[in-house]
């Protein structure tokens, strides 16, 4: 087994962030262990699935107007360096915050089949952020302690 087809082996299978891939039509074909961890669903559960099943339902819309968009032009600027960070669910009904970047998959001829991304869980840290700027806010909003 050559270098580069190892490295894809270990990244692909890795547990620490999810690597999911969707067809055009937004149907997961891809998942890895990350995303078993992440997610709480097993591979047999999610592939064939729409996206839909990480996606809350207040943001579906928005979610497929933009990848819609993705597939349309091929191009996210969350594949070039910016990172989307957004509500995701767990199988348990849990929300998550994920960070995460995307890239389109294409086949030899150069046309999009499909979206791949990579996704981290970041709520914890997104909690204590929340948790330090609530704190921050009230601290500034307090009159100052006068001396006497």
């Amino acid at each position: 087994m050559d270098f580069a087809t190892l490295l894809a082996r270990l990244l692909l299978s890795t547990r620490s962030d999810a690597i999911i891939a969707a067809d055009r039509d937004g149907v997961i074909r891809f998942w890895n262990p990350g995303a078993e961890r992440i997610f709480g669903y097993t591979r047999d559960e999610a592939v064939g699935c729409s996206l839909d099943l990480i996606i809350p339902e207040r943001l579906r819309a928005r979610h497929w107007d933009g990848f819609r968009h993705a597939m349309a032009s091929g191009q996210s600027r969350y594949g070039e360096g910016d990172v989307l960070a957004v509500p995701a669910l767990r199988k348990d009904g849990a929300t998550i915050s994920v960070e995460f970047t995307i890239v389109p998959l294409k086949d030899d001829a150069g046309a999009i089949i499909g979206m791949g991304a990579v996704m981290r869980d970041v709520t914890r840290r997104f909690n204590e952020l929340r948790a330090l700027k609530r704190q921050l806010a009230e601290a500034s909003i307090r009159p100052p302690s006068t001396a006497r």
